[in-house]
C-alpha cells in the first residue's frame, strides 16, 4: 500500500515574518546578446549541429566541442553550485570558483544601462508565441515558432534597508532554458533545465536600502526538443525574504502512514535552514486546519502538534519529524464518488519566544493502493484510469502558464470522463498541480524525456550527467505533497531501453533517488520498445507501456518492412511481472482534423493514415475525422478499448493525447501543431471526444452523429454515418426513412451505417440502453452562412491582468443552425477594460499569427481569448464581423476577482 498526505509549500499567512512577492510586472525584454560577446556567457560549449540538404540534423565533431571548451571559459563552474542542495553526497557537491568569471564588459548587466528601448513585458512571458510562424523549412517538430535563441530580462528590485540581515531568494517556477541570474553585475547562479523550478540566493549580492539591478539571461538551443518548448520566463518568478533561520525551500513534508474513515495519523517533517555561523535552538509547532473552499485555512485547527525544541546546526540544515492524529478525516479522492478535501498545516518557528518563520502547507489525506489485479485503488474505490497525456503549452497562449487556461482544459477533459493526467514529459507548472489537487484528478508526474542518449542533438542528454540528481530531487521535493500525484515517472521512451543491463542500471539509480525523497509512491518509466524479458522494466515498481499493449505496426502493410513491429504485449508483461501493476501510459495516438471527413471510409476499426484508404489528404494536410486512423505505431480508440477489455488486469490508459499541442504535427510536418488530440488546439472537441465520453461516462445518456450533413456534389453517393453513444442499440433515420436498427457487438464501440447514401435533409438517431429509450441526436443540412454568434465560457472575469474569457464564434445560417463546414474569414475587436490576447480555430495548418484579430473559421468555429485589464473594471464588449454576414457581439463584466 502506498499512502501519502500531500502538500504544496505556499507563502504563509499575512502575519508571517516571511515575504513572498510575485515579480510579474516591471520587466523589460531583449532578444539576443549585446555585440561582441562571442560566447563568453555560454553555460558550456555545445556540439555543433549541422543540417543536410534533406533537412536532417546530426552532431558534427562533438569531440571538437570538448577541445574548444578547454580553450574557452564557460559559466558552468559558477552555475553548477545552484544544484548543491539537491546532491545527497557532500563530496559530490560543487565548489564555486574563488574568482568571478572573466566575461569582460557586458552592458546588459550594468545598472546604468539604458533599457528603455527594450520591450516591456509582464510575466509569465513566452517570447516566441506571437510568431510569425516559420512557413518553410524543417521546423514542424518544434511548432514552426522561433523559440530558440538568447533572451535577456531586466528589472530593478527595491530591497529596503530594514531587510539587512535577512535572506533574499529568487524563486523561479520555470525558465526556458540555460538560465543565468545576475544581480548588480555579479553572477548569482542558474539552472539549465527549462521545466524545473529552482532558487538562487541573492543575499550576498544585495544592496540593502538601494536599487538592485536584476538581469536574467536565457539561452534556448535549437534542436533541443521534439515539441514546442516555448521561450523565456514562461512561469512565475518570486522574491522570497526570510529570517536567517527559516523553513527550507520545499522543506515541509506531510505524510499519512495510517488512514481510515475513523482516523488518520499525520506526520510532519520540517527541514530548517540556519544561515548563521552559530548553532541555534528553535521551537517548531504545527497546527492542522481544514482548507476552506476559498483556499484559506478555517479558523479553528482540527489538530495541533505541540512545540518541539530543535538544535539547528550552524550554516546547515536540521530536520525534525513529529505527528498527530485527525479523527474522522475528510479524505481526498476523485469525483464523482469522492471529493478532493484538503487540509493545511501551518508551521511556526520560534526563536527565543519570537516568531521567525511561518509557512502554510496544503495537503490531502488518502489511502492509495496499487493492486496488480485491479490497478489503482483510492480510499477503497477501484478507479480504472481514464487518462490522457498533456503537453505543457496552452495553445494560442503558448508556454506562458495561465491558471484559467489550464483550468478550462481540465474542465473540458472532465466533461469527457477523464480522471487522470500524465504530465508529458516534464515537471508541470506548480499551479497546475494545485488545480489537479483542487479538482480531484490523479496525476503521473514525469521528469525526463531523455537520459544520456539524445532524441534531438541539443536536448537534456547534454546535461543529464551533471544535473539528473538535482533535477529529479527538485521535482520530488516540490511535488511530493500533492494528493493528486500518485506515481513518479523518471523517463519516457528513453534510448537506454536498448542498452540492456546498462540502461536498467540508470533506471535503478533514479528509482533509488525517488525512494530516498518519497518512499510513499511507486516509480515507473514508459517503454515503447523494452520487452518483458529484458532487465529494463524490472527496475521499476509499475510497468508503463507506450503502444505495446495494443501492438505496434501489426497491419499487413508493415509485414516484411524494416519498421519495428511489436505484437500485443500486455499478456507477456503480465506473465513476467504478476506482482506489478500494468498500465498503458500512452495509447492510441489516433489522429484527425476536427470536422473534416474523407472518403472512402475504411471498413476496419483501425488503420494507418494513408491517402488511398480515406485516412489522409496529404495535399490539404488533413486527417479524416471518422476517427478510425492512427499514426503508424498507434491504434484507433476502438482497438485500444478492445485490448483493454481483453486484459482486465490493466489499470487503465493514458491516451495520446488530450489536447492538440504545438509541434510534432504527425503526419504532416509542414503544419504547426499535432493532430492526435481528442480536443483541438483551440479547445473544441473533436468527434473522438464523444467516443471516449460514451465509454468513460457510461451513465450519461448521450448520442453523437458524424459526419455533418452538408455534402453538395455527393448526392447519391455512399456517405457512411457513425454514431457514438453510451447506449447499446440504435436506429438511424435519413429524412424519416429508417436505415436499420443496429446493436453493438462484442468489441464494438460505435454504431456504423456504412451504406447510407447522401441526400440533403436530416439524419436522426434514436438509441436504447438495456431495451429502454436512452438518447437521441440529429444533424441537418444547413443553408448558406448568414450570421455570426458569440458565446463566452464565462461572462464575468477578474481584473488581475491574468483572468481570461474564452469566446467561441459560430457561423450560422438564416435559421440559426451552426454550419459545421463554414470557413468564413472573421474579424474580432474588443472595447472596454479588456484586451484581445489571441485567436485560433483549431486548424493545424493555419499559420496565421496567434495575436491576429482576423482568422478564418475552421469547421464552423473560431476562438477569441480575452483578458481583463489589470486594475480596471466595467463592461467590455467583444464584437466579430465577416463580410456579407450579420455581425455579433457580447458583453463581459470585468471586476475584482
Amino acid at each position: 500500500m502506498w499512502g501519502i498526505a500531500s502538500s504544496v509549500s505556499a507563502s504563509a499567512a499575512e502575519v508571517s515574518p516571511r515575504d513572498r512577492i510575485r515579480l510579474d510586472a516591471g520587466w523589460r525584454f531583449h532578444p539576443g546578446d549585446p555585440p561582441g560577446i562571442d560566447g563568453r556567457l555560454d553555460y558550456d560549449v555545445r556540439p555543433e549541429v549541422v543540417r543536410s540538404a534533406d533537412g536532417k540534423v546530426a552532431d558534427a565533431r562533438p569531440d571538437e566541442a570538448v577541445r574548444i571548451a578547454a580553450d574557452r571559459p564557460v559559466l558552468k563552474p559558477w552555475i553548477l553550485p545552484t544544484a548543491n542542495r539537491f546532491i545527497r553526497d557532500p563530496a559530490a557537491r560543487h565548489v564555486r570558483p574563488r574568482a568571478e568569471p572573466s566575461i569582460g564588459d557586458v552592458p546588459f548587466l550594468d545598472a546604468g544601462f539604458d533599457d528603455s528601448g527594450w520591450t516591456p513585458v509582464t510575466l509569465p512571458h513566452d517570447w516566441a508565441i506571437a510568431g510569425p510562424f516559420i512557413a518553410e523549412g524543417p521546423y514542424g517538430g518544434m511548432g514552426r515558432l522561433p523559440s530558440w535563441g538568447i533572451g535577456w530580462y531586466r528589472r530593478t528590485l527595491d530591497i529596503p534597508a530594514t531587510h539587512a540581515g535577512r535572506r533574499v531568494y529568487l524563486d523561479v517556477d520555470g525558465a526556458m532554458s540555460y538560465a543565468s541570474v545576475w544581480l548588480n553585475g555579479a553572477l548569482v547562479g542558474g539552472w539549465p533545465y527549462g521545466y524545473n523550478s529552482w532558487r538562487v540566493d541573492l543575499t550576498p549580492y544585495v544592496a540593502f536600502g538601494g536599487v538592485n539591478q536584476l538581469a536574467i539571461r536565457l539561452d534556448n538551443p535549437p534542436e533541443s526538443a521534439r515539441w514546442y518548448p516555448g521561450g523565456g520566463l514562461y512561469r512565475d518568478v518570486w522574491l522570497t525574504t526570510t529570517a536567517p533561520v527559516h523553513v527550507a525551500q520545499w522543506g515541509t513534508t506531510v505524510t499519512t502512514p495510517e488512514v481510515s474513515e475513523a482516523s488518520a495519523n499525520v506526520h510532519v517533517r520540517v527541514e530548517i535552514d540556519n544561515t548563521t555561523d552559530a548553532p541555534v535552538r528553535v521551537q517548531v509547532e504545527t497546527a492542522l486546519h481544514v482548507l476552506g473552499e476559498e483556499g484559506k485555512p478555517q479558523a479553528e485547527p482540527v489538530a495541533r502538534i505541540p512545540a518541539l525544541g530543535v538544535d539547528v546546526v550552524a550554516g546547515g540544515t536540521t530536520a525534525v519529524t513529529s505527528g498527530t492524529r485527525i479523527d474522522r478525516p475528510r479524505l481526498w479522492g476523485p469525483p464523482p464518488n469522492q471529493q478532493p478535501h484538503r487540509y493545511v498545516a501551518v508551521t511556526t518557528l520560534l526563536r527565543d519566544g519570537e516568531v521567525v518563520d511561518r509557512v502554510e502547507t496544503r495537503f490531502g489525506i488518502r489511502r492509495l493502493e496499487f493492486d496488480p489485479d485491479r490497478g489503482v485503488v483510492v480510499n477503497g474505490e477501484h478507479l480504472p484510469l481514464r487518462g490522457v497525456n498533456q503537453h505543457h503549452d496552452l495553445g494560442a497562449l503558448g508556454a506562458a502558464f495561465n491558471v484559467r487556461a489550464a483550468q478550462r482544459q481540465l474542465e473540458i477533459l472532465r466533461g469527457m470522463g477523464v480522471n487522470a493526467i500524465r504530465m508529458a514529459h516534464n515537471p508541470p507548472d506548480p499551479q497546475l498541480l494545485e488545480l489537479t489537487d483542487r479538482m480531484g484528478f490523479l496525476v503521473v508526474d514525469e521528469v525526463f524525456d531523455s537520459w544520456e542518449k539524445k532524441k534531438t542533438p541539443l536536448d537534456f542528454h547534454l546535461i543529464f550527467p551533471d544535473w539528473h540528481e538535482a533535477d529529479l530531487r527538485a521535482m520530488l521535493r516540490r511535488d511530493r505533497n500533492h494528493p493528486s500525484v500518485i506515481l513518479w515517472s523518471v523517463g519516457n521512451e528513453v534510448g537506454e531501453q536498448y542498452d540492456g543491463e546498462a540502461g536498467a542500471a540508470i533506471g535503478r539509480r533514479l528509482v533509488r533517488i525517488v525512494r530516498e525523497e518519497d518512499p510513499t509512491r511507486p516509480t515507473t518509466a514508459s517503454m515503447n520498445w523494452a520487452k518483458a524479458d529484458m532487465p529494463f522494466p524490472a527496475a521499476f515498481d509499475v510497468v508503463n507501456l507506450n503502444y505495446q499493449g495494443e501492438g505496434i505496426r501489426q497491419e499487413p502493410e508493415f509485414e516484411g518492412t524494416e519498421r519495428i513491429r511489436t505484437p500485443p504485449s500486455y499478456p507477456a508483461f503480465r506473465a513476467a511481472f504478476p506482482d506489478k501493476v500494468l498500465m498503458g501510459s500512452e495509447t492510441a495516438s489516433a489522429a484527425s482534423s476536427r470536422g473534416v471527413y474523407l472518403f472512402p471510409v475504411t471498413p476496419r476499426n483501425s488503420a494507418p493514415i494513408r491517402d488511398d484508404n480515406g485516412g489522409g489528404d496529404a495535399a490539404r494536410q488533413h486527417v479524416s475525422a471518422y476517427e478510425l486512423h492512427a499514426v503508424d505505431f498507434g491504434s484507433s480508440a476502438d482497438r485500444v478499448f478492445a485490448t483493454l477489455d481483453r486484459n482486465p488486469y490493466v489499470a487503465g490508459e493514458f491516451v495520446w493525447n488530450g489536447f492538440d499541442y504545438l509541434g510534432e504535427p504527425t503526419p504532416y510536418y509542414s503544419a504547426r501543431s499535432s493532430y492526435t488530440g481528442i480536443v483541438d488546439l483551440a479547445g473544441f472537441p473533436k468527434d473522438r471526444y464523444y467516443l471516449y465520453q460514451s465509454r468513460w461516462r457510461p451513465d450519461l445518456p448521450m448520442a453523437h452523429i458524424l459526419p455533418h450533413w452538408n455534402w453538395p456534389g455527393r448526392e447519391g453517393e455512399v456517405t457512411p454515418v457513425h454514431v457514438f453513444t453510451s447506449g447499446d442499440e440504435g436506429e438511424l433515420f435519413v429524412n424519416g426513412v429508417s436505415q436499420g436498427r443496429k446493436r453493438k457487438g462484442q468489441s464494438e464501440y460505435r454504431l456504423r451505417w456504412d451504406e447510407v447514401v447522401y441526400q440533403p435533409g436530416e439524419v436522426r438517431v434514436r438509441t436504447w440502453r438495456d431495451g429502454a429509450p436512452w438518447a437521441e441526436a440529429r444533424v441537418e443540412t444547413t443553408g448558406a452562412p448568414a450570421r455570426l454568434a458569440l458565446e463566452a465560457d464565462r461572462d464575468r472575469i477578474g481584473n488581475d491582468g491574468r483572468d481570461l474569457s474564452f469566446v467561441t464564434l459560430r457561423v450560422l445560417d438564416a435559421q440559426g443552425r451552426a454550419i459545421r463546414n463554414a470557413e468564413n474569414l472573421v474579424q474580432f475587436e474588443v472595447e472596454g477594460p479588456v484586451e484581445l490576447v489571441a485567436t485560433d480555430n483549431g486548424d493545424p495548418r493555419d499559420l496565421t499569427a496567434f495575436p491576429s484579430p482576423a482568422r478564418k473559421a475552421f469547421s464552423g468555429l473560431a476562438l477569441a481569448i480575452v483578458r481583463g485589464r489589470a486594475g480596471e473594471s466595467g463592461t467590455a464588449t467583444v464584437r466579430v464581423r465577416s463580410e456579407g454576414l450579420a455581425p455579433a457581439e457580447l458583453r463581459l463584466h470585468v471586476g475584482a476577482p
